[in-house]
């Protein structure tokens, strides 16, 4: 990997230059003046979600804008639509995935300084606040890399012993080697095993953690008066570390690993299924369009910058991304017994084209108004749900209970307002398929479908008629230029 000089900043976010030094940052504070405090650890570590939930990572990118590759929309731009076509090679694309490397890279690299720090000043700490950081940061070096990997290097079913990303885990300028995926694999396991454990002192946990809407009766997770405890749902909590594990463990088609994961978090009853009456509510302020109280975990990216991004992305009168009306009936199988569901219902109304051609399905999801903000949540962007979990659990138990599999598959369509329940037990690659279907009508504008054909090595599902074929050419993004020496030496 490249020779990055890293100085952590005021606010908590990283510099990068290949020449590091001619890099001379301003108002820059020393790591060692820094980690001379608790509250220095937790603003460092804020540091790390404010990078993370940035337009580059988790408040963009990886999950609006690369959902494109998803096969959601219909694009009249030329460039987007070749992206879609899996074109890597735009100057567009190329500058957007190096940004994205080189900030996640960043927002790896604030980890690591905590990590660096953190035991040596473990008498600095609080009540669990120790284990809340140390597990956290973590979990973030961990989340970031597998992102990393499931974009950038080969799938774990299809190149295992291939080169992939670097796992860095020091500070430093000196080169960190690549990994490959197999070993990428094993070392965010290793983190996020040892998260979990520290994370075990999670509030989340506790019974006493009441998830819920902010402000409305019953809710508890804003009840703490240190905010550094609140809204354990906007950071990786105890359960999204789960959550990740079976996500991972998947990935290397470790089914017993995966499912008691996935299942530790449907076991727990922590998160609540959405009422239809909050999902269908008329007064836009009351309405939870996202299914919010069923987020494991989520990147807090409310503000005015972001909205306004994702209104241009998708509900503008002509927005940048939508899907024909066709299009979308076809995603949410409204000819077989998709009419009725909830989501095909809410997150689309349809608009005469400005440009003329077919009607489009303007995507109602992310709708928010932050000024004043009387919503029922705040703007978050999907980092784990749990419907994924039960996606993941029929998925892990097909081979040893498929009706159990067949029940997951079930809850999940029930909940969403589909009432035709699967009874037979289909074969496991039809089975694999319906929840690839479902899934797509989950995740849409989420950008989790792209990585679930990636770990499958799957076609890429364009229509009901059309596929595209897997291949590393569709499935890895190019590497940096200036990475790519490092991927074969």
């Amino acid at each position: 990997m490249k020779k990055y000089l890293y100085t952590v900043v005021v606010i908590m976010l990283l510099t990068s230059c290949k020449k590091f030094l001619d890099v001379k940052p301003q108002s820059q504070i020393n790591e060692d003046d820094l980690f001379t405090t608790e509250q220095g650890f937790k603003e460092a570590l804020n540091g790390v979600y404010t990078l993370c939930a940035s337009s580059s990572l988790y408040g963009g990118v990886l999950t609006f804008n690369n959902d494109i590759l998803s096969q959601n929309y219909q694009f009249n731009d030329v460039i987007l639509q070749s992206t879609a076509n899996f074109n890597y090679s735009l100057s567009g694309v190329v500058a957007k995935n190096d940004n994205t490397w080189s900030s996640a890279y960043r927002a790896i690299a604030n980890c690591n300084y905590i990590l660096a720090a953190i035991d040596d000043k473990k008498a600095l700490f609080a009540d669990k606040d120790y284990q809340l950081i140390k597990g956290e940061s973590l979990a973030l070096r961990a989340y970031l890399h597998f992102d990393i990997l499931r974009m950038f290097g080969p799938s774990y079913k299809v190149g295992p012993n291939i080169k992939a990303i670097p796992y860095v885990t020091t500070v430093g300028v000196t080169s960190t080697p690549f990994s490959t995926t197999a070993d990428a694999i094993t070392k965010i396991i290793a983190d996020l095993t040892a998260a979990k454990t520290l994370l075990m002192s999670d509030p989340i946990i506790s019974s006493a953690y009441v998830i819920g809407y902010p402000s409305t009766v019953g809710s508890t997770e804003t009840a703490s008066n240190d905010l550094f405890l609140q809204n354990r749902r906007h950071r990786l909590n105890y359960y999204a570390v789960c959550g990740e594990l079976a996500r991972v463990y998947l990935y290397k088609s470790d089914q017993v690993n995966s499912l008691a994961n996935a299942l530790e978090v449907i076991n727990a009853k922590r998160f609540p299924f959405t009422n239809q009456d909050d999902f269908f509510n008329s007064d836009i302020q009351k309405k939870d369009r996202i299914f919010y109280k069923e987020l494991i975990a989520a990147w807090f990216i409310n503000t005015k910058a972001i909205n306004g991004q994702l209104q241009s992305l998708f509900t503008v009168s002509n927005p940048l991304y939508s899907a024909t009306v066709d299009q979308v009936n076809d995603i949410y199988q409204v000819g077989q017994d998709g009419a009725e569901d909830w989501r095909y219902k809410q997150w689309f109304l349809s608009t005469a084209a400005t440009t003329g051609g077919p009607n489009r399905a303007v995507l109602q999801k992310y709708i928010t108004n932050l000024d004043p903000e009387p919503n029922l949540h705040p703007l978050v962007a999907p980092a784990i749900r749990l419907s994924e979990m039960y996606y993941i659990a029929a998925e892990a138990s097909y081979d040893t209970d498929p009706v159990k599999a067949i029940g997951y598959y079930n809850t999940i369509r029930a909940k969403r307002g589909i009432g035709n329940t699967l009874t037979d037990v289909p074969a496991k690659n039809t089975f694999i398929d319906l929840l690839l279907a479902e899934a797509r009508k989950e995740f849409y504008a989420e950008n989790q479908m792209f990585y679930m054909y990636k770990r499958l090595n799957h076609a890429v599902v364009v229509s009901s008629t059309q596929n595209i074929q897997p291949s590393n050419g569709v499935f890895m993004f190019p590497l940096p230029q200036d990475e790519q020496a490092y991927r074969t030496n």
